[in-house]
């Protein structure tokens, strides 16, 4: 079963439904969507949609209910699973009298003054009641010690409505996600998850109605103390998967001038990286380019493409693709076309095919050293990456590869493997990915 994830970041749904039948071709098997929980329509910010005014309605600037269920029904008649962001910890921050009321008292009059309109992206419940009141949130300002564990979750994330634990709040997260599964949702993207308790994640995700369903989270980190402060804490204590951020870490520093590819052998062992069965791996996540804070934390765009070869190419997590719409170009003009539709390229779809042909295959080192590394998957792939400025030739033992014709799924170079040691060569600043008869 293909596992990559595409994260259509900020798509609008009509286009993930025109692209599915691509999508599935290419060898993507799950779609990360966008928040579909009702936002401001006019919103064409993507932040927009990480602020929710009702979890009762489907509707946002990038489309509504009835777009949602096309687009579903779209993955799913390509073989490709549908995996929804949703946003818990907070509602929208929004300028009111009543900004503790959701969806507040203007909302509920439009809601009766278009009722047709808004039954039909109802997804649970009687929209001539509010939702929330301001019982339901907690009581503290806005975060001031963002490394202080009790704040980052009894406290607002920059000023967002922060929804307190209550049984009526736990009772209508349950409900809206029971009601997006019977639309076919097969998984989630728990947002913000370092900013909810535990005993919320466990009352929300960890319950009979979610089993099957693959859940996974975003506890943001940049270093080994946020890690151990919010990241390990829930790794231990729930079920969840979570966004690799450890092995980002390790890639930065691993292709940083100074770092060495060897610590990127098994980079588990050393608690570098979070244990394959519960990772979801990436190079880049939306919060980096488009959020002044999580800038610094990107990788240059070549370590980045060899980075997503060792991904891609490795035994161990979920590797998730990310591509955007030229979101952040606006405000830092270098970032045009660096992610926008990067879903397609040509080495994506060449690293999508090693991966899914090697899935499921071992993986052994074949030569390391600290500015380049080669390993095999199974007996018929081979990795191989440079990140020197130099070429390099490395010699390989041939006795766990089938010897004859391999096909670099990049480069779509040819190379015949024989004997008991064989050698080859790597140009400066690049990567291969090598298939048996590819």
């Amino acid at each position: 079963m293909n596992d990559v994830i595409l994260h259509a970041f900020d798509w609008r749904f009509s286009d993930i439904t025109d692209n599915a039948g691509r999508i599935a071709g290419l060898g993507y098997g799950a779609v990360l969507i966008p928040p579909p929980l009702y936002s401001d329509e006019s919103g064409s910010e993507w932040w927009q949609r990480y602020q929710p005014k009702d979890y009762r309605v489907l509707r946002s600037f990038l489309g509504n209910k009835a777009d949602l269920e096309k687009m579903i029904k779209a993955l799913h008649s390509h073989g490709v699973r549908v995996y929804v962001d949703i946003v818990f910890n907070h509602m929208a921050n929004e300028s009111r009298p009543d900004r503790f009321n959701f969806p507040g008292e203007n909302e509920l009059k439009r809601y009766r003054m278009e009722r047709e309109s808004f039954e039909k992206d109802r997804l649970y419940g009687n929209l001539d009641e509010g939702l929330f009141s301001p019982w339901d949130f907690n009581p503290y300002g806005a975060i001031k010690d963002w490394l202080d564990a009790y704040q980052a979750t009894e406290y607002s994330l920059s000023g967002l409505p922060d929804l307190d634990l209550n049984q009526w709040v736990v009772e209508q997260q349950r409900r809206c996600l029971r009601e997006l599964n019977r639309m076919g949702v097969d998984g989630y993207r728990v947002d913000a998850v370092k900013h909810l308790p535990e005993e919320h994640i466990r009352s929300v995700f960890e319950t009979e109605e979610m089993s099957g369903k693959y859940l996974f989270a975003e506890a943001l980190t940049s270093n080994d103390n946020e890690e151990r402060v919010f990241l390990w804490p829930l790794f231990d204590n729930s079920y969840l998967s979570f966004y690799d951020f450890p092995l980002h870490e390790t890639l930065r520093r691993s292709f940083s001038p100074g770092g060495t590819l060897r610590e990127l052998v098994d980079p588990a062992a050393f608690g570098q990286a979070l244990p394959w069965w519960r990772a979801v791996t990436f190079s880049v996540t939306h919060d980096m380019p488009n959020n002044d804070g999580f800038r610094g934390v990107m990788l240059q765009p070549q370590d980045k493409y060899l980075a997503n070869v060792y991904l891609m190419g490795r035994d161990g997590g979920v590797p998730l693709v990310y591509s955007d719409n030229n979101q952040s170009a606006a405000r830092y003009p270098e970032d045009r076309n660096r992610w926008a539709n990067s879903w397609k390229r040509e080495d994506t779809a060449a690293m999508l095919r090693f991966h899914n042909a090697v899935h499921g295959h071992l993986q052994h080192t074949l030569f390391e050293d600290d500015g380049f590394l080669v390993f095999g998957r199974g007996d018929s792939g081979i990795v191989a990456i440079n990140k020197s400025d130099r070429w390099q030739y490395p010699a390989i033992a041939t006795g766990r590869l089938r010897q004859g014709n391999y096909r670099c799924q990049i480069h779509g170079y040819q190379m015949e493997v024989e004997g008991d040691v064989f050698g080859f060569a790597i140009p400066p600043r690049e990567a291969q990915m090598w298939l048996f008869g590819g």
